[in-house]
């Protein structure tokens, strides 16, 4: 396969692109980002790219002609770029990347990221949607994750090629980029007064790794991805030492306004998942990809509490 990895810079692209590295079946890589990747790559090839820049990006996957695409070119609000950015460079990187792979006659597969909330959440929305639930996302950042979808199925409709849609929950680690991750390491953390939704997380190498067997099974259709068992916003406060604050109906514009100015800018998919939670039914994916063993929310959560210390060398190691 020649692959295309779009969002490689990103933690999970750059990932995805390493295991594709390590695999006989793979015989080119390539990939563009706005950012170059998070850790080194030996056989992929990379050109920094923001994904805004149609002509160079349309160029530069026509000289590809990749016959795969993992898809990563899908920005999450508040975590790499703001709301405004992120959805504008998702659109152009879904239309102007997969336009121009389909262009060259050689796309054979695509794997795009989305995720859970496509579903949406509050009333009328089922609690635990499997992939036949109803597609009703009640947050930008889920229907920016629906209308990707819905590129990618109408080019693979056209050229009757298998299109896989991996639903994230959301993907959180300690070294991971996440507007959920930042407010729940802020000091105090605004949580639903009388409310404790639970909500699943995805550890980031499982999904790099159902990426991966998406697209080397040709997997075609959605999938949900989400880390066994589930948390809650009172429950996540109380592992990590940080202060709960309850807030209720229009505190939570306060509340909001006061996380964005400590640096942690609460989005609306966001707020969505601490007020309503957000799980689903991932036991097609696990069947489908054979994942086996899944880091469980509750690691994962722990994970992202973690932090490296500082540990100050002695005088005489000190190199003048």
């Amino acid at each position: 396969m020649r692959v295309l990895v779009t969002g490689m810079g990103g933690e999970l692209g750059t990932r995805v692109a390493q295991l594709l590295e390590a695999r006989t079946d793979v015989d080119d890589i390539a990939g563009c980002d706005f950012v170059p990747p998070r850790r080194r790559l030996h056989r992929a090839h990379f050109a920094r790219i923001d994904p805004r820049d149609h002509d160079r990006l349309t160029q530069f996957v026509s000289d590809f002609e990749p016959d795969a695409i993992a898809h990563f070119g899908v920005y999450e609000p508040h975590s790499r770029m703001s709301p405004d950015e992120a959805a504008h460079a998702s659109e152009s990187c879904t239309v102007h990347a997969l336009g121009a792979a389909e262009r060259t006659g050689r796309l054979a597969r695509i794997v795009v990221r989305s995720a859970i909330d496509v579903y949406g959440r509050g009333r009328g929305h089922p609690l635990v949607p499997d992939e036949r639930a109803p597609l009703a996302p009640t947050s930008p950042y889920g229907r920016t994750c629906l209308d990707v979808e819905s590129v990618a199925a109408g080019i693979g409709r056209r050229l009757d090629i298998p299109v896989a849609a991996l639903r994230y929950a959301v993907v959180a680690g300690s070294h991971v980029p996440s507007p959920l991750g930042r407010l729940l390491r802020l000091p105090a953390v605004p949580v639903p007064a009388f409310a404790d939704p639970a909500f699943s997380l995805l550890d980031q190498e499982d999904a790099a790794r159902g990426m991966v067997e998406a697209l080397v099974r040709g997997f075609d259709g959605p999938l949900n991805l989400v880390g066994p068992g589930a948390t809650s916003p009172w429950q996540a406060v109380r592992l990590g030492g940080r202060i709960p604050i309850p807030v209720t109906g229009p505190g939570w514009a306060v509340a909001c306004r006061a996380a964005e100015l400590a640096g942690a800018p609460i989005p609306p998919h966001v707020l969505e998942l601490m007020c309503h939670g957000s799980v689903s039914d991932a036991s097609q994916a696990v069947d489908a990809l054979e994942l086996g063993f899944m880091v469980p929310t509750q690691e994962v959560l722990a994970d992202l509490f973690e932090w490296a210390t500082v540990t100050k060398l002695p005088e005489q190691a000190r190199v003048a």
